[in-house]
């Protein structure tokens, strides 16, 4: 699949580190390097603008090692870039951790998966089909 990107950061385009890669990692293009204390949150922006075909998105996540390591993570995660958004790709950052962190120009700071989707239309009913799940939820299948 061809995806269309307009790449004005100081950067390569994001790539596939393995083969079996579902995320591709997206870095900070900013001027400046920016600490982010605990608990604080911040746009970085990526200087990526891409233009996806309906029924697909781009859905930013947070690397693993950087939120089990250091505590950091993406905010509204998955965030999703919707295939008619043309602005610049951001990355809402959190840190929870107790130190400060500093984000620096090049540090690879999310994942970008591109996923298909489907839109779906409302059917109302009076009742939905039995399962034996039922309505039991948050644990309710065990432990």
């Amino acid at each position: 699949m061809e995806v269309q990107v307009i790449n004005k950061s100081k950067h390569e385009l994001p790539s596939y580190e393995t083969v079996f890669s579902a995320g591709m990692d997206i870095k900070a293009n900013i001027y400046e390097s920016v600490t982010l204390r605990p608990l604080e949150r911040i746009v970085i922006k990526t200087g990526l603008f891409i233009s996806l075909s309906k029924g697909l998105e781009a859905q930013v996540r947070p690397r693993s090692g950087l939120a089990a390591k250091k505590g950091i993570t993406v905010l509204n995660s998955p965030g999703t870039i919707d295939a008619d958004y043309r602005g610049e790709i951001g990355v809402i950052l959190i840190n929870l951790s107790a130190d400060n962190f500093t984000i620096n120009d090049g540090d690879r700071i999310a994942q970008l998966v591109i996923a298909k989707h489907e839109q779906i239309k409302w059917k109302n009913v009076t009742i939905l089909d039995e399962t034996v799940r039922g309505v039991g939820g948050f644990g309710s299948t065990g432990v």
